[in-house]
């Protein structure tokens, strides 16, 4: 972009244009990351109680319900017996498990280091429940704005789709982008090689096709990207507002279930010793 602005006359232009792309596209990626983080802190935080509970609060329950339970440990109501069973099978195979996790996790990260697992992982991150779409989205605005903001700038298409294809940060993305490369340099349209990935809906296809035929590519990409920045936008405060009562509901459930395999034994305990 700078060079081609140095040789154009419009340096300062280019470098406007360059920094408002690199703030929106910053501003995107961070929303996204936002949208991300948010539910793993939560189940990391809903994990770690749930395995505290089992690990140290249960094990002293089960001593206690065995001694003062007429009919000792047969006698526990059925979900106090699968808890108890889940935090002495957690007890006893934590460390194994814990090396478990960290095996699966290096063997995920060797795999998407590979080509077949990277392409398998970006492919799965466009048709996720929930986050596909805004990952779907956030690339179809990084494709747009990328290559509009390019040949706005006097970069040469053949040149621009090239560039595209290396900042599209999905491989899905970007070998669609490598089909339209080959159309273009074959002196073809660039709609039906965005049409046949799958990955663009007919909207966006439409509007590219209109651009492409009226001569305001750039302008129409530009317009595309200001659209799809807003229903990222849109999609990641849906997103959270949506996560945030499923994810306490999932961890007042979780929890709720070990106070009440906790709680049934004693109500027998008391109703025992109100007998007596």
């Amino acid at each position: 972009m700078v060079k081609a602005g140095e040789l154009g006359g419009v340096l300062e232009l280019v470098l406007n244009r360059l920094a408002e792309y690199q703030e929106k596209a910053q501003k995107l990626q961070n929303k996204i990351i936002a949208a991300m983080i948010y539910p793993v802190i939560v189940m990391l935080i809903a994990s770690s109680i749930m395995v505290f509970l089992l690990v140290v609060i249960v094990p002293r329950f089960e001593s206690i319900f065995e001694e003062m339970l007429p009919g000792g440990k047969e006698a526990m109501p059925p979900l106090t017996k699968i808890v108890m069973g889940a935090s002495r099978t957690l007890g006893a195979n934590i460390i194994p498990i814990i090396l478990g996790l960290i095996l699966i996790f290096a063997f995920c990260k060797i795999f998407i280091g590979t080509k077949f697992g990277r392409r398998f992982v970006d492919r799965m991150k466009l048709n996720l429940p929930l986050f596909g779409s805004v990952q779907r989205k956030s690339a179809i605005s990084r494709f747009s704005r990328t290559l509009g903001t390019l040949v706005t700038s006097g970069v040469p298409i053949l040149q621009a789709l090239l560039i595209t294809r290396e900042t599209a940060g999905n491989v899905i993305v970007a070998a669609a982008v490598d089909k339209v490369h080959d159309a273009v340099k074959e002196g073809e349209s660039i709609v039906q090689p965005l049409e046949e990935s799958g990955v663009f809906p007919s909207m966006v296809i439409s509007m590219v096709d209109v651009g492409e035929e009226t001569g305001q590519l750039p302008d129409m990409l530009l317009k595309i990207a200001d659209v799809y920045d807003d229903e990222v936008d849109n999609a990641v405060s849906a997103l959270t507002s949506m996560l945030e009562p499923i994810m306490i509901v999932v961890l007042a459930v979780v929890v709720g279930t070990i106070v009440m395999a906790l709680f049934l034994p004693l109500v027998k305990i008391i109703q025992g010793m109100s007998g007596q």
